[in-house]
């Protein structure tokens, strides 16, 4: 009998478990099984046998799941990337003062110079150290995606950490935190809303050169993957226009499915990291993200992590805690060396770039230099005319709660999408008004770059404290008078970031835009983004190697002489903080 009742009490606990199982449980595992399947397919690609032929492209739209899957892939992995470099840098520069003077500078130089700077040393150099699969391609693509995503986060995060106000730095020191539990505790919250904004913004960079990082060419050898950007890339080649169809459709659902499923989730749960003295009313929502949270199987892994949190927790507080210096020696040795091995690097670099450039004549380096000036207009223009619309669109997304829920959606559709699949639209169009490419290529530019500013715009108006916006209304402001006094200072750091972000994805953005080639014809505009793509096409590496010195040591002047001092600006007068 008292077996019968165990056996009873078993069955009527397993029945109790299999009714709290919904159908969302059925549905993550189900995703699990997928991603499984897909990292499978992955792993298949990836160790494929190299061929010496080129890469063929299936034009049929039943390949674009598959492509659409390893485009995707791509992307995911560079982004993983691009977190682990934001963190590792971002924390870096922010408190190592020393390092701080060359690493924000040389921040600036990466974010700035174009991929196809540095992408032909790299896919030749991964290619042959791993000559029998496609790995070395497939790690070239990454990294090439990975440089169109980081920069932007890096500069947030380390803005973010030197913009912590004091009361919160004040806390930590109160409760003797260590270096991890103040960056856990204190320094990632703080810094939640601008990296999650800035994050979307850097996959939607990262799309910008999908088209040449998954089908390069270098002189006569041909670089090739399957993906969306190959695909779009055949399609343009051969003027197939379904084809083109297939792919910019195949690309809004990727972006839409990531906006859904993961941007939009981590936009909400973000919003809880907000810094507010008042009850706010937050009216934003993530189906995704509700759903989740009635997931049985969900529900028992969060409980099995506050168990864990809280036993460590518990440990910590029995446990005698010294008082932690502001720097222990061991991490200033490490951060020393690890800052004498970057010099030795880039001293190194130095010696071998110098020893290439001494074969370019002395004409050179003035038409260089005439060349990135115009670049250099065309760029502030492009960052100026982004700005007129940015910052009221980003104010008004920001400040209304359903706006934002109808209109962010839109625009990370819209900002993911990579702008050189439009080109050949914007290049017919300007052909039927008569727009030259030197004009025409500050529309090019703007069309990647804008959304820079607009996404840093919004993660700072989600910021401004509720209080603040109460006090304004309080006093009865003018919708000018509010602009001036309370939104665009408070907006100010985050303005400055995009600032910086939209000029250095617009000297990256020159390549395709002032060197564009649209039904077998190119047209290029004198500057020196179109130097850059002709030296890549002509295998010219003096050239293509003394067009992206110069394009850096314009980056360095204009960010000693403007950038720096809007930053200093806005972390001494506009800084919530002080």
């Amino acid at each position: 009998m008292a077996h019968s009742n165990t056996v009873w009490g078993t069955a009527s606990a397993f029945l109790d478990h299999a009714r709290k199982i919904r159908w969302i449980d059925l549905l993550i595992v189900a995703s699990l099984a997928g991603m499984f399947y897909g990292l499978l397919m992955l792993q298949s690609e990836w160790t494929s046998a190299a061929s010496p032929a080129k890469e063929p492209i299936d034009l049929s739209p039943w390949a674009l799941p598959k492509y659409t899957l390893y485009s995707l892939s791509r992307g995911l992995i560079a982004y993983l990337f691009s977190l682990a470099f934001t963190l590792a840098y971002g924390y870096w520069a922010a408190k190592d003062h020393m390092a701080e003077h060359l690493l924000v500078p040389m921040l600036d130089i990466l974010q700035s110079i174009p991929v196809l700077g540095f992408m032909p040393g790299l896919v030749i150099a991964l290619v042959a150290l791993f000559p029998n699969s496609h790995v070395g391609l497939e790690l070239a693509a990454i990294l090439m995606i990975f440089t169109g995503q980081a920069w932007n986060m890096t500069f947030s995060f380390y803005h973010s950490l030197r913009s912590i106000p004091k009361d919160m730095n004040e806390v930590g020191s109160a409760y003797h935190f260590s270096a991890w539990e103040r960056l856990k505790w204190i320094e990632l919250p703080f810094s939640a809303i601008g990296l999650v904004w800035n994050s979307m913004m850097s996959m939607a960079g990262g799309w910008f050169f999908l088209m040449i990082n998954e089908a390069f060419t270098l002189g006569d050898r041909d670089f090739r993957l399957p993906g969306i950007g190959s695909y779009m890339s055949v399609a343009v080649e051969q003027d197939d226009k379904s084809a083109m169809f297939w792919a910019l459709l195949a690309m809004v659902l990727m972006i839409v499915f990531l906006d859904q499923f993961l941007w939009r989730p981590l936009v909400v749960w973000s919003r809880k990291f907000r810094i507010e003295e008042g009850g706010a009313r937050d009216d934003t929502s993530s189906w995704v993200l509700d759903l989740l949270r009635r997931s049985w199987l969900v529900a028992r892994v969060a409980e099995w992590q506050a168990r864990r949190q809280n036993t460590r927790f518990a440990r910590s507080q029995n446990a005698t805690r010294p008082v932690q210096p502001p720097h222990g020696g061991l991490r200033t040795w490490l951060a020393t060396l690890a800052l004498l091995g970057l010099v030795a690097v880039l001293l190194y670099g130095a010696w071998r770039l110098a020893l290439m450039l001494l074969v370019l004549p002395a004409g050179q380096w003035t038409e260089l230099g005439t060349a990135a000036l115009l670049t250099l207009g065309r760029v502030l223009l492009a960052t100026a005319l982004g700005t007129l619309w940015a910052l009221p669109a980003g104010l008004a997304i920001g400040l209304n709660p359903r706006l934002s829920r109808i209109l962010q959606p839109v625009i990370q559709v819209v900002a993911s999408f990579p702008a050189p699949m439009l080109f050949p639209i914007a290049i017919a169009v300007f052909n039927a008004c008569g727009l030259e490419l030197g004009w025409g290529s500050i529309v090019l530019m703007l069309l990647g770059t804008q959304w820079y500013i607009l996404f840093n715009v919004v993660a700072g108006t989600l910021a401004i404290p509720h209080d603040l916006q109460e006090a304004a209304q309080s006093y009865r402001l003018s919708g000018w008078m509010r602009f001036k006094t309370v939104y665009l200072p408070a907006v100010f750091p985050y303005l400055v970031t995009g600032w910086v972000t939209a000029a250095g994805g617009a000297w990256n953005a020159s390549i395709v835009s002032e060197y564009v080639t649209f039904q077998k014809h190119t047209d290029a505009a004198w500057g020196l983004g179109s130097t850059i793509s002709i030296a890549c096409a002509q295998n010219n590496f003096p050239l293509l190697a003394a067009s992206v010195l110069t394009m850096s040591l314009v980056v360095v002047i204009f960010n000693r002489l403007v950038w720096r001092r809007l930053y200093h600006l806005a972390e001494t007068r506009y800084s919530l903080s002080k």
